[in-house]
């Protein structure tokens, strides 16, 4: 992909963000292509760390990448004591210190658009503008942005399908093209006299080290690459395995296309490239990271939907508050429901950071319409212990299974535990890999244990209130009260 020549500066600033690779990272192109010095530049935001438990599996995996990232950019620099600089501090004043610091006439970054970051990125602007120092960014987290998938009236879409169809008809192979850096050695400038020679630990961070080596998450780009190289056999298969969390189906690219460890373009290309050769599992594939776009243009046109309903109607919804509600969600969290899918899943993503996606439509399902909570309660927890958080598709996957959201399933549509786990872990490894307490249990009792024999139970050593518990709702009751919940939005809904 050819960079802009429409600007020319002696030193310029790269604020690495969710990009932490140097390959098909637009910003650092468009950089290199432009300037006699660069500057590779990542500030570990305080506003943001501040927020987070000091045991962090994202912040250890961004740590990580950075180490590598440093190693990259000193392995491909012109000058030999080049090196990643690295901040700690409130995002706007370290990075507009630092580019005053360093003499930049530019500020070059990558597009963030979620609202948070768009205020902070203005703030940026404004104040280097007051050094005179410019700032610009580029698209590269997403293939499609903004406003560049509409309808034939120029509007968002709403509606998944043909917001798909349109992408796909839009889609060329340049448009995947990679952001080609300069050929031979890269122009990153020396480290100036007095910054730190190297990326800051975990503990200098004010962060502990959490499982994520045992989980074998590997971070940085040779993480991403490992990741990659292990599913493109799988993922001519991925249509008939994504469903079960028990097969080793999805990708697990999810967390590195957070935190951009690879590009986005490089698998959009493998994946088109396969489904033109009519490979459905790629078909299927793709149509994932097509969401993925469709979530960032919904979030770009509508931020409202960071705290209210996609659907406005939908906040006329009265949840269930109270001391009984935090009760019942804390049992949620906890993997304490008695439904032994759902608290595999949650007990998953406790213990991993990870969840299986059709888990997390059952676990949102389960909260929302069986627990009659909040969804934005489910959405935030998510939002605090995924590695792969990602507000855009976070907020639209919950949005979704609550049915306020763009595209999302009827009101109506109430996933049925028991059915999912019957279905989707017919013979419940998951289970009980998550919920070893239910181990004795033959499979056929596995699924719901308060239905299971007597006998099979003693067998089992297993008092359900002790040692398990009590399903805390019946699903059947469960459903009609929602069902008697959504009736403020029914008329609107239906459809």
């Amino acid at each position: 992909m050819s960079v802009r020549r429409d600007l020319a500066h002696s030193k310029i600033l790269v604020w690495f963000r969710r990009d932490l690779r140097l390959h098909d990272h637009a910003a650092l192109a468009q950089a290199c292509a432009q300037a006699q010095a660069v500057y590779p530049y990542f500030v570990f935001d305080t506003d943001i760390l501040n927020a987070l438990p000091r045991q962090d599996r994202r912040v250890e995996f961004i740590q990580a990448s950075l180490v590598e990232l440093d190693h990259l950019i000193q392995h491909h620099a012109a000058h030999p004591h080049a090196g990643l600089l690295v901040g700690h501090g409130p995002a706007v004043s370290q990075v507009v210190a630092a580019a005053q610091r360093l003499g930049v006439q530019a500020v070059y970054a990558n597009h963030d658009d979620e609202p948070a970051a768009l205020r902070r990125d203005q703030q940026v602007l404004g104040q280097l503008a007051d050094l005179g120092i410019s700032f610009h960014s580029f698209k590269d987290h997403v293939l499609f942005e903004r406003s560049e998938v509409l309808t034939q009236t120029g509007q968002p879409f709403a509606v998944f399908t043909p917001y798909k169809n349109a992408w796909l008809k839009r889609f060329e192979p340049r448009d995947a093209s990679p952001h080609e850096l300069p050929d031979g050695p890269l122009p990153f400038a020396p480290r100036p006299e007095g910054w730190p020679a190297s990326v800051p630990t975990l503990a200098e961070l004010g962060f502990e080290s959490t499982n994520l080596r045992d989980l074998a998450i590997h971070a940085g780009p040779t993480g991403a690459r490992m990741a990659w190289e292990d599913f493109k056999p799988r993922m001519r298969h991925y249509r008939e395995t994504r469903d079960f969390p028990s097969v080793k189906g999805p990708s697990y690219l999810s967390v590195h296309l957070r935190f951009g460890t690879l590009s986005i373009r490089s698998l959009v290309r493998e994946a088109h490239a396969a489904q033109a050769q009519h490979d459905e599992g790629a078909s299927t594939w793709l149509s994932e990271l097509i969401w993925r776009d469709f979530y960032h243009q919904i979030l770009h046109h509508h931020p409202r939907v960071v705290k209210r309903a996609f659907k406005p109607a939908y906040d006329a919804i009265q949840w269930e508050k109270g001391k009984a509600a935090e009760v019942s969600f804390q049992r949620w969290c906890e993997g304490q429901t008695g439904y032994p899918l759902v608290d595999a899943a949650m007990r998953q993503l406790n213990q991993t950071g990870y969840m299986h996606n059709r888990l997390r439509m059952v676990t949102a399902s389960f909260l929302v319409k069986d627990l009659g909570i909040d969804w934005r309660w489910g959405e935030a927890y998510f939002a605090t212990h995924l590695n792969d958080f990602d507000l855009a598709a976070n907020n639209g996957g919950w949005q979704w299974a609550s049915s306020s959201g763009c595209d999302a399933q009827p009101y109506f549509r109430i996933f049925n535990p028991i059915n999912q786990s019957e279905k989707f872990d017919p013979e419940g490894k998951f289970i009980r890999r998550y919920v070893p307490e239910l181990n004795g249990l033959p499979t056929s009792a596995l699924h719901a244990p308060w239905l299971a024999k007597p006998i099979d139970l003693q067998h089992a050593g297993l008092r359900l209130g002790h040692d398990y518990p009590e399903p805390m709702v019946d699903h059947a009751q469960a459903r009609e009260k929602t069902l008697l919940r959504y009736a403020v939005v029914k008329s609107k809904a239906v459809g």
